[in-house]
């Protein structure tokens, strides 16, 4: 059954106010992927973003969906192959470095909410003129960062964003401050020495932290 772009977004939006931080991760490892993200969920982080970055990325979107109180998605979605792939493997959400026509029209199709990458006002318009008002922020600090955002936001407030790229424990209340910020996405919660250290305990309590954020 399709979805409308506004059910799509106001899915998404639901879903990025789960908590300040949505974790971005690139999994190498199959076996890594319940004990990872069982420790996010534990740390209070239940939206997790699985990019599909790595050949056993759909495993492991299938071993996280699995996970009580997680709620896993596929970020990095390019093409309409990646839309079905992710959504027949259990993914619950979608994101996008970007967005066009042809992907969204893939992400209504399958019934997957999606967040729709944006960097400028015009790209941010367009979408909120589809009926998306939920977007990812992408790259953000690469964009100006938080004051970035902030310029963006003002002459557009009915538009909301997540901001990824660069986000990390220094600047994220930069942008959780913000009146146009629901959540931020970021890697720092789960590194990859961690995780590839199975010290799920350290993972926890990063999460812990970051779930903590003022926002």
């Amino acid at each position: 059954m399709a979805i409308t772009p506004k059910q799509a977004s106001a899915a998404a939006r639901e879903i990025c106010q789960l908590a300040p931080i949505v974790p971005v991760l690139v999994v190498h490892d199959v076996a890594h992927a319940r004990p990872l993200a069982e420790a996010l969920v534990r740390g209070g982080l239940p939206a997790l973003e699985v990019t599909l970055r790595t050949p056993v990325a759909l495993d492991v979107i299938r071993e996280m969906a699995k996970v009580e109180g997680g709620v896993v998605g596929a970020g990095t979605l390019l093409t309409p192959a990646d839309v079905r792939a992710a959504k027949d493997a259990g993914a619950k959400f979608g994101v996008s470095p970007g967005a066009t026509d042809v992907l969204l029209d893939a992400c209504e199709a399958e019934d997957l909410p999606t967040l729709p990458g944006a960097a400028t006002s015009s790209e941010a318009m367009r979408l909120l003129e589809r009926g998306y008002d939920m977007l990812k922020f992408f790259p953000a600090e690469a964009n100006g960062g938080a004051p970035a955002l902030k310029a963006i936001g003002a002459p557009i407030p009915q538009i909301s964003f997540c901001p990824t790229g660069g986000v990390s424990p220094a600047n994220a209340t930069d942008y959780l401050s913000l009146s146009n910020v629901v959540c931020a996405g970021g890697s720092w919660v789960a590194p990859s020495d961690l995780v590839n250290a199975g010290d799920w305990d350290a993972i926890e309590e990063l999460a812990r932290a970051a779930s903590q954020l003022p926002r």
